[in-house]
Order: C-alpha cells, then sequence, then structure tokens
C-alpha cells in the first residue's frame, strides 16, 4: 500500500510540475535559458523585490516587482507579441508573473526553471 501510495504521488507531483506549462507559457532549464537569453536582444524581466535584484541578476534583466501593485501597469509597456523570458529566486513568483502576463494576453512566456537558484550563468551587481 506504501508503495502504491509513493507511486501515485510521485506521478501527480510529476504531472502537476509539467502541468504549469501552457500554449504561452514555457519553462526552460538554466542551460536551454542561457542560450537564449546570452548576447540575444530579447526581454528578461527578474520579477522579484528591487533588494535581491541588487544582490545579484541576470545580465541586462529588468527588475520589475511581481508583488507590487503596479506590476501589471509596467508590463503593459512591453509588445505582448514578442517573447518574454522571466525569472525570481526559485520558479514560484515567476509562475505567478507567467499566469498574469498570460491573462494579460503576452503570447511567448518562458520561465527559468528553479529561478535564480539553478541559474549556471554569471551574475551582476
Amino acid at each position: 500500500m506504501k508503495k502504491l501510495f509513493l507511486i501515485l504521488f510521485t506521478s501527480l507531483f510529476l504531472m502537476s510540475c509539467k502541468g504549469q506549462e501552457t500554449e504561452h507559457f514555457k519553462i526552460l532549464d538554466s542551460a536551454q535559458y542561457e542560450q537564449v537569453t546570452s548576447g540575444n536582444k530579447v526581454t528578461v524581466i527578474d520579477v522579484r523585490t528591487p533588494q535581491e535584484y541588487q544582490d545579484g541578476h541576470i545580465k541586462n534583466a529588468q527588475n520589475i516587482n511581481v508583488q507590487s501593485a503596479d506590476f501589471k501597469a509596467k508590463m503593459e509597456n512591453f509588445d505582448k507579441d514578442k517573447p518574454i523570458y522571466i525569472y525570481c529566486r526559485s520558479g514560484a513568483r515567476s509562475a505567478k508573473a507567467g499566469k498574469i502576463l498570460e491573462d494579460m494576453g503576452f503570447k511567448e512566456i518562458y520561465d527559468l526553471k528553479g529561478g535564480i537558484l539553478s541559474w549556471k550563468g554569471a551574475l551582476e551587481k
């Protein structure tokens, strides 16, 4: 019985992690994310707090805190038809931001799996 429960729990966990992806919201691992964002002119948004951003962020990332009251208003300044790359500390806030952006009509949203904690590249301060 314990073995069946463990298999069922593991399956549900794996499905829920993958289930966050939608037609417009995709999750990239660190290598994929770095390949696309390094040296390319793409929009990268760090959705963490300003203090977290100052402690270290991905090169060329703009800081727009998903928890701020004006998050949606600031995001309205971006072209909804162009890809947007988001990340947070571990993935929870960027998943929330991704849902907001998708609801706002953004067509291509890419999230860094595991957040900046999984980032293998250099950080700027």
